[in-house]
């Protein structure tokens, strides 16, 4: 992901009832017509029972592969363990396979990239998404002394939190009552980046792609990503991006997080606009909010390692999106 330097990125207050935003210092959005998946606060149920010490070990399983860049020897070693991990859970799996030149490459070489598609109830049309981007950064490229860019980078938070907090709640899924198909999804290519120059976001873009062209495809009604949401001490503002194009569902989000007592999860802030791989699934129809931690200090640096990083951290997210889950219709 990349900060949007010129936007908003200080903390505005909301006030929000059980119909919405009720006004602030920000403007009430207009809703969209693609946000058709918000939650009814008012149904009770129960958060899964996320266990946050073997999502942890499960962080800690993908750093041991060590870095995972796209099409690298780590990358494919990361794809079969995630493979073998929701098949054993009871997931279909899908691989969106593509190729991906970048711009700095002075030899313009195709590197083998896949989205990887975990499907709950694939037999239903409508569907939400909850995703992540897999790979890892090639470059530490925020450690002050450029000597230090190019050493080995396993990018825990980064790139490995919103994995490991979805390996751990397919566990859960076959339990969870809910009235809509479900897919994980894994975008490949977001952090394949040499130079500043570079393009974003390849998996994303392909999965947005895709999703645009097929005659027959699923209803996806909303998307949830996760980036960095595994650090200590987390903060959940909200993304000024996802507040413009899906505001409903960051209501329903945000207020699920209140009412369960998730504290890093904070109403009162938008925090700044980020680019990240939300906003190619709202380009191309998916209403799709970031759930992010920007402030993270290891972020791009090798400190972002698993002792840097929390399981309680991941286990508030879960319960926020498990009960979600059980509410869109």
């Amino acid at each position: 992901m990349r900060g949007v330097a010129g936007r908003i990125a200080v903390a505005v207050l909301l006030t929000w009832g059980v119909e919405g935003c009720m006004n602030g210092s920000a403007e009430t959005p207009t809703k969209k017509s693609g946000d058709v998946f918000a939650a009814d606060r008012e149904e009770a149920v129960k958060p899964a029972d996320f266990d946050a010490k073997r999502a942890f070990g499960y962080l800690e399983e993908l750093c041991k592969i060590g870095p995972r860049i796209s099409g690298s020897e780590g990358m494919k070693k990361q794809q079969q363990m995630l493979e073998k991990h929701f098949k054993g859970q009871g997931g279909k799996i899908t691989w969106q396979r593509f190729t991906a030149t970048q711009k700095s490459d002075p030899r313009r070489q195709e590197v083998p990239m896949a989205n990887l598609i975990v499907s709950w109830h694939p037999d239903r049309p409508r569907r939400v998404i909850l995703c992540a981007h897999y790979d890892t950064r090639p470059l530490a490229d925020r450690e002050n002394d450029a000597r230090n860019w190019r050493k080995p980078f396993l990018s825990a938070n980064d790139g490995g939190s919103g994995v490991a907090l979805l390996m751990e709640l397919a566990h859960h899924m076959e339990d969870l009552k809910v009235n809509v198909g479900v897919d994980f999804v894994f975008f490949d290519g977001e952090e394949y980046i040499f130079e500043e120059r570079d393009e974003y976001f390849f998996g994303s873009k392909h999965f947005g792609r895709t999703y645009r062209k097929m005659r027959d495809r699923p209803f996806y009604g909303a998307a949830i990503l996760l980036d960095m949401i595994a650090g200590k001490d987390p903060h959940f503002p909200i993304d000024p991006y996802s507040w413009e194009h899906a505001p409903d569902l960051v209501q329903a989000v945000w207020n699920i997080a209140r009412e369960l007592g998730c504290s890093a999860f904070d109403a009162n802030a938008l925090g700044q606009a980020m680019q990240d791989d939300h906003v190619p699934l709202n380009q191309n129809g998916i209403p799709a909010i970031d759930i992010i931690d920007a402030r993270y200090p290891h972020w791009h640096k090798l400190s972002d390692v698993p002792a840097n990083c929390s399981g309680e951290s991941m286990e508030q997210v879960a319960k926020v999106l498990s009960v979600w889950l059980q509410r869109v219709k």
